[in-house]
């Protein structure tokens, strides 16, 4: 991790498993029971909004925009999986929009944010929540990865909840290929724009988020997501974690770290886009209409482990 990070010690080694392990742990047992869900995601915020206005706790992420907008806009991600989940709205076929809108805002919020760090920082500083910040073309590139990870999004219509006990919300149609690019370019933007935290905001979550889609339940990637960054945003949002030494590996930050991470990113989302429009050329498909990857092997897995 040379090129992209600092300061990774054996015991901030071990304490990185464990921050990946809590997140995986949180998000499994909320996923399993509503009364737990209930517990964490709709009563503990509020207890931590009191205690984070009070003084009593708090992280320098509270002085910015980003991390009061982040955390609302994962919570109502969380709210509205659990209505579709656990309520009549869940039959309804206009409540599959309500996922691929709030993913979709969410990703338009980071792209705003790689913008404006382009626009706004042309030398390097350290913003209110202590991240150093540089912009430049690698901003240009994560952007419109950005905007392709909203393009690709396909076959919502097909979103449904799974008949097993625990009542998954399912999107099928959310396969690795998508998985994987909406992954490297979350990844790029934390790394550009939150880059104190990026080992924790960007690469221990999302790896979390792969582990519970790869071997906790197939098909339900987006739901993982969501349960997993709600947890770890109201938790950087009250405790200034990185205040231990346990919790300071921290990026180099240079211009060829950030350019690699971000065209890496570009490169694989340009390709999604481009597997994307021969699968529409070849079943001959509305994205809009109709799920596109029916026939895909990971398709046809995530149906069967959801007992669709």
């Amino acid at each position: 991790m040379g090129l992209l990070f600092n300061g990774v010690t054996v015991s901030n080694f071990f304490a990185l498993l464990i921050f990946i392990a809590a997140l995986i742990v949180v998000n499994e047992l909320t996923r399993r029971s509503l009364k737990t869900s209930i517990l964490l995601y709709c009563i503990l915020p509020i207890v931590l909004l009191i205690l984070v206005l009070a003084g009593v706790m708090g992280s320098p992420t509270g002085k910015t925009w980003f991390g009061w907008v982040k955390v609302v806009s994962a919570l109502t991600g969380v709210y509205g999986f659990l209505l579709i989940r656990f309520t009549k709205l869940g039959e309804k076929k206009f409540a599959a929009i309500f996922p691929a809108t709030i993913l979709s805002l969410n990703i338009a919020e980071a792209v705003y944010r790689e913008f404006e760090v382009f626009a706004t920082y042309k030398t390097s500083v350290v913003d209110p929540g202590g991240n150093l910040i540089l912009g430049g073309t690698w901003n240009i590139l994560n952007g419109i990865s950005g905007i392709l990870c909203i393009v690709t999004l396909t076959g919502f219509i097909g979103i449904r909840v799974s008949k097993d006990k625990f009542k998954d919300m399912v999107w099928p149609d959310m396969t690795w290929i998508y998985i994987v690019a909406y992954t490297l370019w979350n990844f790029a933007y934390v790394y550009n724009c939150i880059s104190s935290r990026s080992m924790y905001a960007g690469f221990a979550i999302l790896l979390a988020a792969l582990i519970a889609e790869l071997f906790m339940k197939q098909g339900v990637w987006l739901q993982h997501r969501a349960q997993i960054l709600s947890f770890y945003v109201m938790f950087s949002l009250s405790v200034d974690y990185q205040s231990y030494d346990a919790f300071r590996i921290l990026p180099t930050y240079t211009e060829s770290g950030l350019l690699t991470v971000s065209l890496i990113a570009f490169i694989f989302n340009v390709g999604a886009l481009l597997f994307l429009l021969y699968r529409i050329i070849k079943t001959k498909k509305n994205p809009f209409k109709e799920e596109i990857y029916t026939d895909t092997g990971y398709y046809k897995k995530s149906i069967q482990v959801n007992e669709l």
